[in-house]
């Protein structure tokens, strides 16, 4: 899908730093003034430790020679993003201290999960593009930030690195080509022109996955290792557990949090499969087995099991049938996301003689 990421309202540069700043101002220059299409932000986010927090507070937003200002003050179709102290996530421990650094594993877990969750929080609305750059921070901060591009990509977002030609690329006062030129000195004493510098972006390609995550991870808080397997769950083999006493749901070994009447339901479906009637039509729907199933499940629930008992008392009735389909789906879509197909009701037939089931093989389904 061909989608112009500058066409959209919000446009969001977000970018992982360490101990090199530059890669922001490299990195906005290339996008605004390199790029054509130019991708011009709106808004800029920095993802970094407290360390590099404080870099880029004084080397890019210092009112004295921040190079930031310089860079839009030299180049004015940047025009005036919004970007200040308070758009600098710095990552933190369990604890809430902000890390100096990211060396220990659990640093590095604490790096995972900030950058997944800010991730999943620009991705969230449909009218912004995100553009997202891996050149800056550890390795490992960079790799976390575009695993959770990969994550939760959609098709108006892009990931890239930035390219500066050496030995431009490691020179501590190079931020960008300066409209005027400028004279660097290197560390031995060797003179260098701004002018020669040459600053470009290697778009990344990425296989977006977020196809693959369910409803709640998309919309709630995300952690990198609960969002990994998220994922791999939507591509392991089917396989449906159900325990009737425990009211226990499990669909490719990830749990399910059914209430008693949509675990019934399914269990019903699957007691079906099971035995070979996986399709029917709702008039050679089987009530007092589905009633037996649900009694197993709400045990001491009397008065829901008579309620139930009650509407049923006539055989299955039409609307009961297609209620409890279309809320099982519901609710098997928002925990399971693309992971709930094998799971959701198949269809054979047209209308009026469609008839409903569940196309898992009997050996795929245990049921207790």
């Amino acid at each position: 899908m061909n989608v112009c990421p500058a066409q959209f309202r919000r446009r969001i540069l977000l970018a992982v730093t360490g101990l090199s700043p530059q890669i922001l101002t490299e990195t906005l220059y290339a996008l605004a003034a390199v790029e054509s299409p130019s991708f011009v932000p709106t808004e800029i986010y920095l993802l970094t430790t407290a360390s590099g927090r404080d870099l880029a507070r004084t080397a890019l937003l210092h009112p004295d020679g921040g190079q930031f200002h310089a860079l839009l003050a030299d180049y004015p179709q940047i025009g005036q993003p919004s970007f200040d102290e308070s758009r600098i996530h710095v990552i933190r421990a369990a604890d809430g201290r902000a890390l100096p650094d990211i060396r220990t594993p659990d640093e590095n877990a604490a790096a995972a999960d900030a950058i997944t969750a800010l991730v999943a929080e620009m991705t969230r609305d449909d009218d912004a593009a995100l553009h997202v750059s891996i050149a800056g921070g550890r390795k490992t901060m960079g790799f976390y930030l575009g695993y959770a591009f990969s994550l939760y990509a959609r098709p108006q977002d892009r990931l890239s690195h930035v390219l500066v030609t050496p030995p431009f690329e490691s020179h501590p006062d190079f931020f960008f080509p300066p409209a005027t030129p400028r004279r660097l000195t290197t560390r031995d004493n060797k003179h260098l022109d701004s002018a020669e510098a040459e600053v470009t972006l290697a778009e990344i390609p990425v296989v977006r996955l977020r196809h693959g995550l369910p409803e709640g991870l998309l919309l709630g808080h995300a952690g990198f290792n609960e969002t990994v397997r998220a994922v791999q769950e939507s591509f392991a083999p089917p396989r449906l557990t159900i325990n009737l006493a425990a009211r226990r749901v499990s669909c490719g070994g990830r749990d399910v949090h059914l209430p008693p009447a949509p675990l019934s339901w399914l269990a019903w479906w699957a007691s079906n499969a099971a035995s070979g009637r996986a399709m029917l039509h709702w008039r050679d729907a089987d009530a007092k087995t589905y009633l037996d199933i649900y009694a197993r499940v709400v045990g001491r629930d009397a008065d829901a099991l008579e309620k139930a008992r009650k509407r049923l008392r006539e055989g299955m009735e039409k609307d009961f049938f297609e209620q409890n389909n279309a809320k099982l789906e519901r609710t098997l879509r928002q925990q399971l996301g693309p992971a709930a197909t094998p799971y959701l009701l198949a269809r054979d037939g047209t209308r009026p003689h469609t008839r409903r089931g569940l196309s898992l093989h009997a050996e795929a389904i245990e049921l207790s």
